[in-house]
Formats: C-alpha cells, structure tokens, sequence
C-alpha cells in the first residue's frame, strides 16, 4: 500500500534510505536489491530463551550498502490493544533480538532500538544501522520492537493519492482517502491507542518478560520523543540513553519542519557559496531553487524520462510538490544533497530529465517505509490541537501546506489520551548523551542545546557537516559504545569528531570539485 504523498509526509526519519537508493540508482544505473522483511530462518534450529520468551532463528533485511544479512532470534510478544480491556482484542508485537556477539561475559542491560517515524519499522529499519552498533553488541543484546501500529505489529497503512498538486480539489480528494483510511483501519484496530504512551507501555511489558531490570535506550528522531518519555516515566529502569537528532518533549510535530528545512538549505547550499568554482559554475543554489519552484507552479512541464530500476521511458507532470519533496529528503543527508545545485541548475536550463526520474524513484521507495496510519493517531493525539500556520513559513521552499493538511487531517482521526505533563522537558538524572548533525534539516542542534538543559548528566555533539540520524558517523559509533560502557557523557573525549568535514558540493555531475 502506498503511503501519504511525498510533501505531505511528516516523518522524523531514522535514515532516507530512499534518498541513498535514489543517488546510487542515478549514478550508477542499475537496480539493487530492496530490503528484505525479517523471515525464520528455512532450517529449524533449537529455540532460545531470553528471560521468559522463547525466540527463533530470523534473519532480519538485507542493509544497504553494505549488502549484510543480519542473523537475529525472532518471537512475537501478545498485548491487550485496550489497556482497560485486557480479554479485548490482543495485538502481537514483532520483537528480534541480537544476542551480544563477543563469547565472552555479556552485560546485564540490553540496548533498546527505538525507531523514527513516527511510523517506521525497528526490525525493519535497524539493519542498515548495525555498523553503527558493532561495538556495542560485543557486550549487550540489542532489542528491536516494532512499535504497534508499525512492520510486524498490527501494521496501520493505507493508499492516499500519489500526487504532490496543492490544488483545494487534490486536498479535498486527500481528505477524503484519509477518511477512507480510517475506516478501514478502524476494522482491525481501535485508532486511539496507538500512541507513544502506549508504546511505552507495551515496552516496559518487554522489558519485563525478558528479565531486565535496567535497560539502555537509543532513540533515532522520533524514536527520541519515545526514549525521553520512558526516561520521564520509569528512570529506575533505565542506565543510560543516546537521543540521536532529538525531538524535544516540548516541540509540537507539525510546526517545525519549513522553517528548520530552510535554515538547513542556507547551511548546505552554503557550501557551494563557498566554492568560487560551484558559484560561478552554478550561481547562488537557494536563489536557483526559487526560480525552478515558481517556473514549475506556474507551467509544470510534462517530462519524458528513463525509470532508473526499470529503464523503461516514461511521462509525468513535474510538480512543485515533487521537487520541494525532493529536495526535503535528500536535505536529511547532506552528502546526498551536494548534487542538488547542479541539478537544479540544470533543471532551470529545461533539463528536467534526471530530477524528474529522482522525484519518481523517491516516491517508489518511500511507499512503505512509513505506516501513516500509526503516524496520525501519535501526531493527532499528542500534537494536533496545537498545530497551526505561521506566517514565517509562507515563503520556505515547503510552504504551509504541510501544516494545513496535518491540522485537517486531526479533525477527522481518532485521538488518544496523553498525561497531562506530556509536553515537560525531560528532567532526569539518567546519564545522556545527544547527538546533533550541524545541517540536520529536521531537527536541527539548537533542539539538542535545549534538552541539555535540564540533564545534569546530559552532554551533547554536534557533528560537523553532518544532517539527520548521526550515530554512525565518523568516530561516533566507538563513542557512543564506550558511553554505554561506562554511562558517563561528561568524561567521554570527543576529539575524534573533529576530523568530520562538511561535504564539498558537486559542480557537475561528475562527481565532488576537487
């Protein structure tokens, strides 16, 4: 099923693995193996225990690039869906575990993978950040639960309109799919309890049954806001936490993401100001970008292009919409994005070809990376009284067309309960450690400077050059597993950080100005 059209998506992604697909797909010209959702393994195999709940051999998706199959143990973990109605319907949750990989004495306290979205897979998403978790498995099992309403457990998606037109007719044909889909969604699933609190509950169910009584939490976006509320609520039980691109407890989803996309653009494109080659070769990347977006709303020309997995020619309207959407996905990885100013540049020449056949294949890989319906019962049940137009956000590359749609849309969904301190900073003495990418166009590093405040214990990177989801970068992965180690940010030396550099941009297509 495909998910809401490309501008209108909200996601605090973990990674926009489609972002990568579409430059490797584009570069090199050949169709690469899609992740694979996690299956038992064909051979039977003994099963294991981990505290009361027996797992079997699964082996988890391929990750790109790196093309590794991840051996794991799998089982599926039974909730009530209604936690006032414990004999009402059950929802079974997808749960893998990584078992520490060193034969040696392992540690008492997992690590819990909490995934972004809201909407994304743990399962799913994990294995393409396993290298990032290579030290930290030598010593502690890594958990994956698929948050209900995502993958594995009772997954909430439907079909939406696969069109970027801001037109009040195209809106109204969103709205009516939306409601659509909770209808339909709303015949195997009570649409009100599918949101963080719940999430939390059923997480500490897990934490329970497999005997831990101390647990480390890494959350990834909105993986965070899931991670600061467990710290909020049971900090008895939790060691230590990684926030990686941190939504703060604070922050209302919905009335973020024009404005911070912009900054993040002055920052990237600001590279190519830099560049005395890119800027005579290019002109200015944000003034380039205005003039395509107004050429495009006023005459959205019909592009013929060359599918990039298929190599089929094909024909679509080149939209705004797609090109905004475009630019927003790729803007989360800053090396990525260093080949949007020649494209762009291009694009305002009337080569539209190879954006086009970008804006296509990023809607491909996008369809299912997130469950929408799980997202509008967390946005609508914890954000969207508060969601509102700003008037800054008018001129930005994404406009307020993100923010009207999000508040209609939470006219129509069913809403969940939420404590009424939900919206707290999280005050804590848990050790913490926030990782910030400077460019990050989502949640960008004065989020990070805010949530430390409150954290005795807390200390926060910001990484260098470096956008959304930052764990594996450079020396992070070896800081963030000696973190674990030793649950003290303030000692950490984060030195090694230092060598990251911000991308330098792309003049043309033949790769990185020298």
């Amino acid at each position: 099923m495909k998910s809401l059209p490309l501008k209108y998506r909200i996601p605090l992604a973990i990674v926009v693995v489609a972002a990568v697909y579409a430059f490797q797909h584009w570069q090199h010209a050949h169709k690469a193996d899609k992740p694979a959702h996690a299956n038992i393994a064909a051979q039977p195999a003994p099963k294991r225990k981990l505290g009361a709940l027996a797992f079997e051999p699964c082996i988890l998706g391929q990750s790109e690039p790196q093309k590794k199959s991840l051996q794991a143990q799998c089982t599926t973990f039974q909730v009530a869906e209604n936690p006032a109605q414990p004999n009402g319907r059950k929802l079974d949750l997808g749960l893998a575990w990584l078992p520490p990989t060193d034969d040696g004495d392992s540690a008492d306290d997992p690590v819990f993978f909490i995934a972004g979205g809201p909407g994304q897979s743990a399962i799913e998403s994990y294995p393409a950040l396993d290298p990032a978790f290579a030290e930290i498995r030598k010593k502690r099992s890594v958990i994956l639960l698929d948050q209900r309403g995502t993958g594995k457990s009772n997954l909430l998606n439907c079909h939406f309109p696969d069109s970027d037109d801001e037109s009040d007719a195209a809106r109204a044909a969103f709205l009516q799919s939306l409601t659509n889909c909770r209808d339909e969604l709303a015949k195997k699933a009570d649409l009100r309890f599918y949101t963080t609190t719940d999430a939390l509950r059923d997480l500490d169910a897990v934490r329970q049954a497999i005997g831990a009584d101390k647990i480390d939490l890494v959350g990834v976006s909105y993986g965070t806001r899931v991670a600061q509320q467990y710290a909020m609520r049971q900090p008895q039980h939790v060691r230590s936490v990684i926030l990686d691109s941190v939504v703060p407890n604070t922050l209302i989803l919905g009335n973020i993401f024009a404005r911070n996309l912009d900054d993040a653009l002055a920052l990237q494109f600001g590279q190519c100001d830099k560049d005395a080659a890119c800027r005579r070769t290019l002109g200015q990347p944000r003034e380039e970008l205005s003039k395509l977006l107004a050429t495009l709303k006023a005459n959205p020309p019909q592009v013929s292009y060359r599918d990039a997995t298929s190599g089929e020619l094909r024909s679509k309207a080149l939209q705004a919409g797609d090109v905004a959407g475009l630019v927003r996905m790729f803007a989360y990885m800053p090396t990525v994005a260093t080949v949007l100013p020649a494209l762009i540049h291009d694009a305002n020449q009337g080569h539209y070809e190879a954006l086009t056949a970008l804006t296509a294949m990023l809607h491909d890989n996008l369809q299912d990376a997130m469950a929408m319906g799980m997202q509008f019962s967390v946005v609508c049940s914890e954000d969207g009284d508060q969601i509102a137009n700003s008037a800054q956000d008018k001129d930005t590359v994404l406009g307020d067309s993100l923010t009207e749609v999000m508040a209609a849309a939470c006219k129509v969904w069913p809403k969940g309960e939420m404590p009424a301190d939900f919206h707290q900073p999280l005050s804590t003495r848990v050790p913490t450690l926030v990782l910030e990418g400077q460019f990050d166009p989502v949640t960008p590093p004065r989020y990070g400077e805010d949530v430390v405040k409150s954290l005795p214990n807390g200390r926060l990177f910001v990484l260098r050059g470096q956008g959304h989801n930052v764990i594996g970068a450079g020396c992070m992965p070896r800081l963030a597993a000696r973190f674990i180690d030793g649950a003290d940010a303030k000692s950490l030396d984060g030195k090694c950080l230092d060598a990251l550099q911000a991308p330098s941009p792309f003049v043309n297509f033949n790769g990185w100005s020298p």
